[in-house]
């Protein structure tokens, strides 16, 4: 019994010897291969990843150049050297356009500016009320409405008025010979009646409640609250001259001396004024432009202003028209600042009246500039700043630069650049999308 046990446990385990041998020779065969392909580089399209081969060649597709296949699990080793070009798109560029150094010389170029013709507003006048009251009639209906001296433009009711009358008519009927009925008749003339008007009430007895504005000159009306909004030019022609009515055509009037401030746009916008509203005594109702005579006044930035002198000659001429040429001088030059911006307006007053405000004309003056000059083409601007490309070992990096002047084609840099490498045309370095950082950006950024 114990012989056939033996005999049974020496078969099975010779069996499982034979088992175990031919799974290893079955086995062998299928590892090999798959050695064999891990080791064996495949290529593959850029354009067209289902395409896979052996060896480098061209795809049968496209023609591209067929290039090493990634396999997966791997990690492909980057060369030190190439470590300066793995940065964001937006902070340099890989190129290999041509470069350029920046010319240090002082360039004597012609700069236009733009300008437009309008009143000199030395000439405006100011129509306000010398009492104060309601104002029943108002014969303006809109800005800029043509108006002859003379011409009736509101009458105002006013309680003060009536009352100073009524004073002059007592003082009258009681004592004719009165010393204080002159006095009576100076208040009423302090008022903004006239002569005329005196007599007129103390001959018929009626109490005027209604004093009547006339105009002071001939020229464009505009409510001085549209005024104090506005800041160009007034319309051109001008209505004919009419002889003065027994009125308050001196009422309130004053020529302004020399502003300071532009004439007003030219829109025929309606008043603000309206029937049945109060004013004040002394208050500023309406200006006129008159056109005896125009100017025209140009906008320079800041960086030219010490170039422009009083007295210096101006050349300039219409868009539309650009082979006639007129010649003016500086007579007035003013620094402004504005909606937060600063520029100096040099003014050039006309001896003539060929010109029609409101018209725009472009004068070329000369400007004397030392510094280190580039092409336009090779500085972007941005907006509120101006970059360059410039070239740092294989790349290029937008660095941020001062521009003071440009004409003729070129840009005066206020920093030393001499020693840059520049890209010669920045546009070509960037793309719709590109948002640039220059260097301090970055600095600020880390």
């Amino acid at each position: 019994m114990k012989k056939n046990s033996i005999a049974k446990l020496v078969g099975l385990l010779f069996v499982s010897i034979l088992l175990l041998t031919a799974c290893n020779k079955k086995t062998e065969p299928n590892n090999k291969p798959a050695h064999q392909h891990s080791t064996n580089q495949e290529y593959t399209c850029p354009m067209h990843p289902e395409v896979i081969q052996d060896k480098p060649g061209s795809c049968p597709i496209c023609g591209m150049e067929l290039v090493p296949r990634h396999t997966a699990g791997t990690e492909t080793a980057i060369d030190s050297s190439l470590k300066h070009l793995l940065k964001p798109v937006n902070e340099q560029v890989v190129s290999n356009i041509s470069v350029i150094k920046a010319d240090q010389s002082t360039k004597i170029f012609s700069m236009h500016v733009q300008g437009i013709i309008t009143y000199d507003t030395r000439e405006q006048t100011s129509i306000s009320s010398r009492v104060s009251g309601r104002i029943e009639r108002l014969l303006i209906n809109y800005n800029y409405q043509p108006v002859k001296k003379g011409q009736l433009i509101m009458e105002i009711y006013s309680p003060d008025l009536a009352a100073a009358q009524r004073e002059l008519l007592f003082i009258y009927q009681s004592d004719p010979n009165n010393p204080m009925l002159q006095k009576a008749k100076d208040r009423l003339s302090l008022l903004g009646m006239q002569q005329g008007q005196i007599q007129q009430v103390l001959k018929t007895g009626k109490i005027s409640y209604r004093i009547p504005v006339y105009s002071n000159a001939t020229g464009y009306i505009l409510d001085n609250t549209a005024a104090a909004n506005a800041s160009t030019a007034a319309p051109a022609a001008s209505p004919q001259s009419a002889p003065s009515d027994d009125g308050m055509g001196a009422m309130g009037s004053s020529s302004s001396a020399a502003s300071n401030s532009s004439a007003s746009t030219p829109t025929s916008s309606a008043i603000m004024l309206r029937e049945g509203q109060y004013v004040g005594a002394g208050q500023s109702l309406f200006t006129i432009y008159t056109n005896k005579n125009l100017i025209a006044e140009f906008a320079f930035d800041p960086s030219v202003s010490s170039q422009i002198k009083k007295g210096q000659k101006l050349v300039f001429y219409e868009p539309s028209d650009k082979q006639t040429v007129y010649t003016g001088t500086i007579g007035l030059i003013q620094p402004v600042f504005k909606e937060g911006s600063n520029f100096t307006i040099a003014r050039i007053y006309l001896q003539d009246n060929k010109f029609q405000t409101g018209k725009l004309v472009t004068a070329a003056i000369p400007i004397v500039s030392k510094g280190w000059w580039l092409p336009q083409s090779a500085v972007l601007n941005l907006g509120n700043k101006s970059i360059v490309f410039k070239k740092e070992q294989d790349v290029f990096v937008p660095r941020e630069v001062k521009t003071k002047n440009n004409g003729d084609g070129m840009v005066l840099i206020d920093q030393d650049i001499s020693n840059w490498n520049i890209a010669s045309n920045a546009a070509y370095m960037i793309d719709s999308e590109s948002f640039i950082k220059t260097a301090s950006e970055n600095k600020l950024k880390n």
